[in-house]
């Protein structure tokens, strides 16, 4: 009986830890149990949905993400280990140059990671201290952290909770005097209304730097996100759908933007043409933001996949939407018209517990992770979290900024995003990439688990209640 014990401590422990880098794909939020038939205390979600259509049948075995081939991806990065030329030198200038091709634009720079690309940019187009950035409040941290991290501020426009993105109607009542970008972001690889957010753009005299860090090959009008504004930012962080652990990379047709952007991330020594406008040397504020050669040529190998992988992800979720969209209170994506093409990192969908016998979200996730579907209920509410007051009481805010500016109260009340609110804390569901690179049965499965789930909503309310 020991022994038993000690075989399935073990077990959970190795499990536990394979699944900590799926915590961090999952989101922010706290990511449902992805440990088989496990639940929460009190909610015997097993018993509750005994007898159901799924007895017997196998669960799938996910594809473990990142996809690695040790006979065709080893050699080029053991040649660049090997070589002792482990800083930026002619792999990383590859990986710039496939990137800039495979999106389509005239420049390419890498970066550490997706965060500082967007830092990058920000910087080479002069946005800091005094301005306002409008960004979405549904993304990763990542975004409101890049514009505190130039001094300038972040306001929030709600989300439309059909398509998870900006809320493209109201951004121009947002606009203020201060206002100089616009962030938006192209979350789950879904694209946002990147059309109708360039004509407020235009309209306003504002720079566009896009968060396309989930959305490498998806498309509106057949054209790239990323090559819509300025500049456009992607990351390769482990669990992006080409990841080489961690990296980032901005893309433009602005060949002095992406002068800037390089000098930028070298300390400011004057690249291409910033020779010229500054001379040599050490001519601009920067810091060191380099990618390493190794990091380059896990991305080269990775980028070979990207495509096939992208189709598959996009036939997969096309026909599990398609099955999904017919169970009550399960509400799929919505795409923006002239979307071509989605690269879809997350598959996300909203949750109606009305159409579930009042079954909350938390404990759909639970009976969903129960039968084997790994699940996270996302983002929290950026707007509301406490590191924006932490920025606002910084010494640097303080000088750049007037108490009235920075009266957090009338901040919060300001970027309110009630949408945004629903979605996070009561609707929204995701799925990962990794889970879209399955076969047609696996995206059955998961429609037979949530159509399980809907048939024994009411068993397991009670079984949470009792």
């Amino acid at each position: 009986m020991k022994q038993s014990n000690k075989k399935n401590t073990r077990r959970k422990f190795i499990k536990q830890n394979l699944l900590t880098g799926a915590g961090t794909m999952l989101g922010m939020h706290s990511v449902s149990s992805l440990l088989g038939n496990e639940s929460p205390k009190g909610i015997n979600i097993q018993a509750a949905q005994e007898g159901s259509s799924l007895s017997g049948q196998q669960k799938p075995q996910w594809v473990k993400w990142p996809v690695w081939d040790v006979a065709t991806d080893e050699p080029p990065v053991v040649e660049v280990l090997r070589s002792g030329v482990w800083s930026r030198a002619k792999v990383v200038e590859q990986f710039e140059a496939a990137w800039a091709k495979t999106i389509g634009t005239k420049g390419c720079v890498t970066t550490v990671n997706g965060t500082n690309a967007m830092i990058c940019a920000l910087a080479g187009l002069e946005v800091g201290g005094g301005d306002e950035v409008i960004i979405p409040p549904y993304t990763f941290i990542a975004t409101p952290q890049a514009v505190l991290q130039t001094g300038a501020m972040p306001v929030f426009v709600d989300t439309d909770p059909e398509t998870f993105q900006i809320d493209v109607n109201k951004i121009e009542e947002k606009i203020t005097p201060r206002t100089r970008a616009i962030l938006p972001v192209h979350i789950a690889g879904i694209p946002c209304d990147i059309e109708g957010i360039m004509k407020i753009a235009r309209k306003h005299n504002l720079v566009v730097v896009e968060d396309a860090c989930q959305a490498w090959l998806s498309e509106v009008s057949h054209k790239k996100v990323g090559t819509f504004g300025n500049a456009g930012c992607f990351s390769f962080q482990n669990s992006k759908n080409i990841p080489m652990g961690e990296g980032g990379a901005i893309v433009s047709d602005d060949e002095q933007l992406i002068d800037r952007c390089y000098s930028y991330h070298n300390y400011g020594i004057a690249h291409g043409s910033m020779v010229a406008k500054h001379g040599a040397g050490l001519s601009m504020f920067g810091t060191k933001l380099r990618l390493t050669e190794y990091q380059a040529a896990i991305g080269l190998v990775q980028l070979k996949r990207l495509e096939a992988q992208t189709t598959i992800r996009a036939e997969n979720a096309a026909y599990l939407k398609s099955r999904l969209e017919s169970i009550p209170g399960i509400i799929p994506y919505k795409l923006y018209d002239h979307v071509t093409r989605v690269s879809f990192h997350l598959f996300p969908f909203r949750y109606k517990k009305e159409a579930f016998r009042g079954l909350t979200r938390a404990a759909f996730l639970k009976a969903l992770s129960a039968e084997g579907v790994p699940c996270s209920s996302g983002y929290v509410t950026l707007n509301t979290q406490p590191f924006i007051a932490n920025a606002f009481q910084s010494k640097n805010f303080k000088k750049m900024y007037s108490p009235k500016q920075l009266d957090y109260n009338k901040y919060m009340e300001r970027n309110r995003c009630p949408q945004n609110d629903i979605l996070c804390n009561e609707e929204a569901v995701w799925f990962t990439q990794n889970i879209l690179l399955g076969s047609r049965s696996d995206m059955d499965y998961i429609v037979a688990a949530i159509e399980k789930i809907h048939k024994n909503a009411e068993a397991i309310k009670r079984s949470q209640e009792s």
